[in-house]
C-alpha cells in the first residue's frame, strides 16, 4: 500500500493524490498535522532515501523543506540533530509529498517517474 505523507493545503500533496486516484492505484493520506511518521515510519522513510540519494546525510536534507520558514532552527545543526528535528516537526520542515511505497521505496516532492513503476 502506498502512503502520502504531508498536509491537506500543500498544492504537491494534492497533485500526488490525484495522480495515484487517476491510476486506481490505492494509497493511503496521512495528514501530517493531524499524525505525524511513527519513529518506524520515519526511519524506512530514511532509509529507502539513503539508498537513492547515496547516504543518510543526503536523505536528510533531501527530505528538509529549505523554503520553510522554520528552516532556520536547523541549518546549522550537525546531521544526527538534523533528523531528530526532523522527526519532532515534520508538518513543518519535512519537504512534501513523502511517499512511501511499502519499507523499500520513498520519494520526496513530486516523483511521478519513480511512482509509475509503482504498483
Amino acid at each position: 500500500m502506498i502512503q502520502i505523507f504531508g498536509t491537506n493545503k500543500n498544492f504537491d500533496c494534492k497533485a500526488a493524490q490525484r495522480f495515484f486516484k487517476e491510476r486506481r492505484v490505492p494509497f493511503q493520506f496521512i495528514d501530517l498535522k493531524e499524525k505525524e511518521m511513527s519513529s518506524g515510519e520515519f526511519d524506512s522513510v530514511l532509509s529507502a532515501l539513503a539508498k537513492s540519494e547515496g547516504s543518510r546525510a543526503a536523505a536528510i536534507e533531501a527530505l528538509t523543506d529549505t523554503k520553510s520558514k522554520d528552516y532556520s532552527s536547523i541549518a546549522y545543526l550537525d546531521d544526527s540533530e538534523k533528523e531528530e528535528k526532523l522527526f519532532e516537526n515534520q508538518a513543518k520542515l519535512l519537504k512534501q509529498p513523502v511517499c512511501r511505497n511499502g519499507k523499500t521505496e520513498a520519494t520526496v516532492g513530486m516523483a511521478q517517474k519513480v511512482w509509475e513503476g509503482w504498483k
